[in-house]
């Protein structure tokens, strides 16, 4: 069909320290190789999820609507941008991974205030500054740890 992108965001149910993010990162990048999906995922101390998936589109969307909306692990997922791309954001990454701050994400996505959930209500981005953005934000660190790089 296509190279396509889906940025979301979501609220985790329960804390994920360092022992669950390693868990999850592994699943994820396991089967990200598997079905060449690349990605980003950031998250902040209070729960929150914000990611880009890049792949083929039925197998982004699969992976998103079946498999992610339905992760017990988190609730309230939103879809921030999606679409057809032309090439990929993070292609070196099956899915790289930064701790940031909510002010971190607001800052990156021009975002007003938390809502009633305490989730981020996002003003329509464009997705190209977006995802130009969000690879700025975590290669600007020189030494993260959960940075996957090949």
């Amino acid at each position: 069909m296509g190279l396509y992108q889906l940025i979301f965001q979501s609220q985790a149910l329960v804390p994920f320290e360092e022992p669950e993010q390693t868990a999850l990162l592994t699943q994820c990048r396991a089967n990200n190789r598997i079905h060449h999906i690349t990605g980003l995922m950031l998250y902040t101390p209070d729960g929150r999820f914000l990611e880009v998936l890049e792949g083929e589109q039925a197998i982004v969307r699969n992976l998103y609507f079946n498999r992610i909306v339905a992760d017990p692990r988190h609730y309230n997922c939103q879809v921030i941008a999606d679409g057809l791309c032309l090439h990929r954001s993070f292609a070196d990454w099956n899915m790289g991974f930064r701790i940031a701050t909510a002010l971190d994400l607001r800052k990156l996505l021009s975002l007003r205030p938390p809502n009633e959930l305490g989730l981020l209500i996002p003003r329509p981005p464009t997705r190209p500054e977006l995802l130009e953005l969000l690879l700025e934000f975590v290669t600007a660190s020189e030494t993260e740890p959960w940075l996957e790089h090949p």
